[in-house]
């Protein structure tokens, strides 16, 4: 039997912190309590003293890449810079290459990283405007969730057809997961800004093309069908103020038809960043104004927004050193965004019972994730330890996503992650990692 103890934890859970001792048995946490004695010499033991534990983040939209656009990322890459930040699960998205708009495609990306993932797996199905068969297929209880581009983005997904989206929505019977950009109005606006620059558009421009009132317009109209359709819809990254008025803070979250997330980017960059950090902090959607970030945030901490997630999006450096019109959008995030969530809390912005409630319970409510995203008895052993008070500078030696680069470069984040437990085993230990994970494919409580 495979035995780990964590003595003399800050526990942080469920609204709570307590000082705890944490007991784990091969995959699953077998006690909490004040304090528990090692019962074999065998036995594992992490002293905690002066840090705080967390359940493993969740984090419920990622691209990885795989397969396809694998010269950017893998499963195994990206994987591996997550647990080194404190996710220890993710939910990937559909628009590789090919894209996974089919059981069997599907399937193929299950088997990569059955093989490869260093964090536990689920990855969404994608919807197309011609695919409704397909949909109806896919089994709530194995797979996380649809998802659809309202608006288009890396891949060229967009679903845009209206007869087919009402379709969807009423006879899908899983979680619906939208980009939300209405299309009509970025091409306008694109156009409009083609004209005035050429295509070397400067950049501080793109939260102007892909504006306010496209993301509004995208999201109010899903928000509408799926009160029409009784769908189950969840928007991502929003990214306007505007937007937050759409959601209600009133019903309990697993009660909730219609749920929202905002991303790492959308908290901590405004556009006035834009001019030192150029194509780096250019995302889909875009970053907007500190009015419309200090809107999320005030719609996170009031419980509009449910959940924190990274729409972790790596490219290569060369590929965002092109101008505007050929930079793709999206950035590396999964290694950086809990250390990030950390500094606001020393910031004052946040405390850390409310980042856990965001970033792992949440997502497992929200997802129906079965056995994670809570420090409970017979739940798996998903865990992060973390030291408040460990300064370290993001730098070139220590970046660990397969483009190599982050928008946090020169920053000097004041907490570090310094053990990470997928299901019981520890895959990492202070920079350093064990020689092979324990990761597993999500299931689901549906």
């Amino acid at each position: 039997m495979h035995t780990v103890l964590i003595k003399n934890a800050n526990v942080v859970n469920e609204g709570k912190i307590t000082n705890s001792d944490v007991l784990i048995q091969n995959e699953e946490i077998v006690e909490i309590a004040e304090s528990i004695s090692a019962k074999s010499s065998d036995t594992q033991i992490i002293d905690a003293e002066g840090k705080y534990l967390f359940p493993g983040v969740i984090d419920d939209q990622v691209h990885f890449r795989e397969p396809g656009l694998t010269h950017k990322a893998t499963i195994a890459s990206e994987s591996k810079a997550a647990i080194a930040g404190g996710i220890t699960s993710f939910i990937e998205m559909p628009n590789t290459s090919p894209q996974a708009t089919t059981i069997e495609l599907l399937e193929d990306k299950f088997e990569i990283a059955k093989n490869t993932s260093w964090a536990n797996y689920s990855f969404m199905f994608g919807g197309t405007n011609d695919n409704l068969k397909e949909i109806l297929k896919v089994d709530p209880k194995k797979v996380a969730a649809l998802k659809l581009f309202l608006g288009s983005s890396t891949g060229n997904m967009l679903v845009d057809d209206p007869k087919v989206l009402e379709e969807i929505f009423s006879k899908s019977k899983l979680l619906i997961a939208v980009h939300c950009e209405d299309e009509n109005t970025i091409k306008t606006n694109l156009e409009e800004h083609l004209e005035k620059f050429g295509e070397d558009i400067p950049m501080e421009y793109h939260a102007i093309i892909r504006s306010e009132e496209a993301c509004y317009l995208s999201s109010s109209k899903a928000i509408a069908l799926a009160k029409k359709t009784g769908a189950r819809l969840h928007v991502f990254h929003l990214s306007t103020a505007k937007e937050t008025a759409l959601f209600d803070n009133k019903i309990p979250l697993e009660k909730k038809k219609i749920t929202a997330e905002v991303c790492i980017h959308h908290l901590w960059f405004s556009d006035e960043d834009y001019e030192e950090k150029g194509s780096l902090i250019k995302w889909n959607p875009a970053v907007k104004t500190k009015d419309d970030r200090d809107g999320l945030w005030k719609a996170l901490l009031d419980d509009r927004i449910d959940v924190i997630a990274t729409d972790h999006a790596p490219h290569t450096l060369e590929e965002k050193k092109n101008i505007y019109t050929k930079a793709p959008s999206g950035g590396p995030l999964v290694q950086h965004a809990l250390v990030a969530m950390l500094e606001n809390y020393h910031r004052g912005k946040i405390t850390l019972e409310k980042i856990v409630e965001k970033m792992c319970h949440n997502p497992a409510i929200l997802f129906e994730i079965k056995q994670r995203g809570f420090i409970k008895k017979g739940y798996k052993a998903d865990l992060v330890l973390v030291d408040l008070h460990a300064p370290w500078t993001v730098n070139k030696s220590n970046i660990l996503y397969k483009c190599g680069w982050s928008p946090f470069e020169g920053f000097t984040f004041k907490s570090r992650i310094s053990h990470t437990l997928v299901n019981g085993k520890i895959v990492y230990n202070n920079t350093k990692f064990a020689k092979t994970s324990k990761a597993q494919r999500l299931e689901f409580n549906r």
